[in-house]
């Protein structure tokens, strides 16, 4: 544990200690809604008495654990200075509803909006989108944190050019080396250790399992197995690679990070054939994975890097500056 995440346990208990009840509309004025989602809604609104515009998060108090509220609103609070990161502005209540905070309003919706399907971003946008976000994670894993939700929709527009973009939703930051339950997803943003959790879940499920008092249970598979794995930071640099391939090309590069899905098998034969080619061999670096085919070897080396099957071998977010500059699209150059 850093002293990161130890001071944010610190502010966690004492903010709970202050957290005030008030009604939203005695103190702001409501302008519109920016966002919604499962956690519940965020809502443009200026200060009353300062004038100040902010971003209104509001978490629904049924769905919400008070713990988690605390850890997203201190860590954005006390943590979050990146500028690529989205920051709290110090204000935190609850109403009978809803727990809210306040935060920077980003007020051009989010990246997800602006990649045009089967075209993606300028290729400049997208070196620009992809080192400030290379930033913001670096700047997160120096204190010791994972965001483990990098994705478009997470990543907030400053300007309607896309020149400045703020990663935001902390619900599923976790202390790099925390064990958290392994949970698969049908997504290219799931990691390939997950479906490995997954198949051993499925081999594991007759077994006996113990409780914490070492008393023997049945476990019904589906139900309440888990395979407890350790939070790290690679987990967002394979995001970090997924997502500047959508910026790339307005698409995903497979359905699902899983070996029998066709597309992802041809990555890992493309992956594991470059890893030990040789400087003499002539074949063609792209014939088996075509959906890399359009990327020059520059950031074709990005992707194997970061999409690495390996987790201890994975490269770091940081790397991604050493390829900006350069063209990164066969067909196009550098300045979009």
């Amino acid at each position: 544990m850093t002293a990161a995440t130890r001071l944010l346990d610190e502010l966690c208990h004492l903010t709970v200690q202050s957290l005030e009840t008030m009604e939203p509309l005695d103190h702001f004025q409501v302008i519109k809604l920016l966002g919604e989602g499962s956690y519940g809604k965020v809502m443009l609104a200026v200060h009353k008495k300062r004038g100040t515009p902010m971003a209104l998060k509001f978490f629904l108090r049924d769905s919400t654990c008070l713990l988690s509220f605390l850890r997203e609103y201190n860590l954005s609070l006390a943590f979050c200075k990146h500028p690529s990161l989205t920051s709290a502005l110090g204000i935190a209540f609850s109403t009978p509803t809803h727990y809210v905070f306040a935060q920077q309003p980003c007020l051009y919706g989010d990246l997800y909006d602006v990649i045009v399907p089967e075209v993606g971003l300028e290729e400049s946008r997208t070196q620009g989108v992809a080192s400030q976000i290379s930033g913001a994670l670096s700047h997160l894993h120096s204190l010791g944190f994972v965001h483990r939700d990098v994705k478009p929709e997470n990543i907030f527009l400053c300007d309607r050019d896309c020149r400045w973009v703020k990663l935001g939703d902390f619900g599923m930051v976790k202390a790099a080396g925390t064990r958290v339950p392994c949970v698969w997803y049908s997504s290219p943003y799931c990691t390939p250790e997950a479906e490995i959790a997954k198949k051993k879940v499925e081999s594991d499920s007759g077994d006996t399992d113990v409780d914490d008092n070492g008393n023997k249970l049945n476990v019904d598979f589906g139900k309440t197995q888990r395979i407890l794995v350790s939070v790290d930071p690679c987990t967002d640099s394979w995001a970090l690679g997924i997502l500047i391939y959508a910026m790339l090309m307005g698409s995903l590069p497979w359905s699902e990070t899983v070996k029998d899905n066709t597309a992802y098998k041809g990555y890992l034969q493309w992956s594991k054939w470059e890893s030990s080619a040789s400087e003499d061999q002539s074949e063609d670096l792209y014939q088996l994975a075509p959906q890399f085919g359009a990327f020059t070897p520059l950031v074709a080396s990005l992707f194997r890097s970061l999409l690495h099957p390996l987790s201890r071998l994975r490269g770091r977010p940081d790397e991604v500056e050493k390829y900006l500059g350069g063209a990164w699209l066969l067909d196009k150059d550098v300045s979009g």
